[in-house]
């Protein structure tokens, strides 16, 4: 298979060229390197119609055969990995290495759901039998994002089929070349129309939204789209998974061992180089160990390589699109504004989307850096003194999607942890995600559950057998 050209979306089974093309760009060389279709109304349409066709026989497919499928689609995609992962750094940014952990997670979250079984509730009396299934629901918009778009594809691919639905797949028009392979390989294993994948600007999302012939959307992206996203589907009552943005607070306790987690506050920080939903984005540090973490925090940042992703050595990459680079710059520059203090890592290289990891040294609560998502490589530190205080601190936020608590006492980590208004927190670690664990956001930061047995019924419905004896 060849991965440098021939890019098409997969509908009916089909490669398909797109009615126009879409420019995909490196970000780091801000240059244009690659062309991806720009699927028509008419193809959503042709999309559509492929996935209702194939949808009864999906359906009434042994629970079996289907997972046979979907595991034979995680053994593809991993024997893929070398190939995707390099062209996955040049559409998405990130350091091949961490690439191929893309690659591979979404092979393993594949796998995993194709040992995923919804069950089947009985209940018996004198005068009844009840049986409780879950059904698929039919069709299935998903609408996957730039910061991870193999991986949180395929978080929607392998509940969505595995529950016995079809789904019409699209990647961020800033990084849809991977999915498209991924739907190239997909088709030589799935029957037609099971998984359609088509590619095109922010236009198709409004047409798939909105598009009266699917059941359920699933969207991960920003709260202000998912909004959008949420009032589009109410027009036909279809169902949503939302998982949304998130302003992650860390609590770090004065009994940590600091050259022990220094590094791991680093990467759950600025992994992606910061592009992560769960990312820490507010870091609170008592004030007993302040110093010496933010001392140490500075240090990593001015020891790594950022660079282009293929480069060897390199850690970090570019921001993923021109269009969020200019909105993290100009966070920044709010800041220099605001006369607060910027403690930046290693140089980095002129062109492309680059910026220099910043920690910005305990800055007012209601600045800007603290209030807003940065989502790319500026991390606010804030001292505390206070355990209550810093709690009502990291829950004065619209998000609630992740947290983190860092001490040696893990039971008293676990207490705090208990009162962070949060859907995951981490304690003594930090972005740990699993197949079998369910994850959703509180507040603005989601709707619904992805991933785990509650995720795969995400996608169901519950039908009730009721028989008299």
């Amino acid at each position: 298979m060849d991965f440098e050209t021939g890019y098409q979306m997969t509908i009916g089974g089909r490669g398909v060229d797109g009615a126009g093309r879409i420019d995909v760009v490196n970000p780091a060389t801000a240059e244009v390197f690659a062309q991806a279709p720009d699927c028509s109304r008419a193809q959503l349409d042709e999309a559509v119609a492929a996935a209702q066709a194939a949808f009864p026989a999906w359906k009434a497919m042994a629970i079996e055969e289907r997972q046979a499928l979907i595991r034979k689609c995680g053994e593809a995609l991993m024997g893929h990995t070398e190939a995707l992962a390099r062209l996955f750094t040049r559409e998405q940014g990130r350091p091949t290495d961490a690439a191929k952990q893309e690659i591979q997670g979404g092979a393993a979250w594949l796998m995993a759901f194709s040992q995923m079984t919804p069950p089947v509730h009985l209940e018996e009396t004198d005068t009844r039998w009840i049986e409780t299934r879950y059904v698929p629901l039919g069709v299935v918009c998903a609408i996957s994002p730039w910061n991870f778009p193999v991986m949180l594809s395929m978080w929607k691919v392998a509940a969505a089929l595995a529950a016995g639905n079809t789904m019409v797949l699209k990647p961020s028009p800033f990084t849809p070349l991977c999915v498209l392979k991924v739907g190239e390989i997909f088709r030589q294993i799935l029957p037609p129309g099971v998984l359609n994948v088509v590619t095109g600007g922010d236009e198709l999302g409004v047409w798939m939204t909105s598009h009266p012939g699917f059941a359920k959307i699933s969207f991960t992206g920003s709260t202000a789209t998912g909004k959008k996203v949420m009032e589009a589907a109410a027009k036909d009552l279809k169902r949503v998974t939302l998982e949304l943005g998130g302003n992650d607070a860390a609590i770090v306790m004065p009994d940590v061992d600091l050259d022990e987690i220094a590094q791991k506050i680093f990467f759950g920080a600025f992994f992606n180089t910061a592009q992560i939903c769960v990312a820490t984005k507010r870091l609170y540090v008592h004030e007993d160990v302040y110093e010496g973490l933010r001392d140490r925090l500075v240090g990593i940042a001015k020891a790594i390589k950022v660079g282009d992703g293929a480069e060897q050595g390199t850690v970090l990459g570019p921001i993923q699109n021109k269009r969020q680079y200019e909105r993290v710059l100009e966070l920044l520059e709010d800041a220099k504004a605001s006369g607060l203090t910027l403690l930046q890592g290693a140089d980095v290289p002129d062109g492309g989307y680059f910026i220099p990891v910043t920690i910005v040294d305990n800055p007012p609560e209601d600045s800007r850096v603290v209030q807003e998502e940065a989502f790319g490589p500026i991390l606010p530190m804030l001292r505390f003194r206070d355990v209550d205080d810093v709690i009502a601190r990291a829950n004065t936020s619209e998000y609630g999607l992740a947290g983190a608590v860092w001490s040696k006492d893990v039971q008293a980590g676990i207490d705090i942890a208990r009162r962070m208004e949060t859907g995951t927190i981490w304690v003594n670690q930090n972005l740990e995600l699993t197949p079998g664990t369910p994850f959703a956001g509180h507040k603005q930061s989601g709707f619904g559950v992805e991933n785990g047995m509650e995720g795969l019924l995400e996608f169901m419905v519950p039908q009730v057998v009721n028989v008299a004896r």
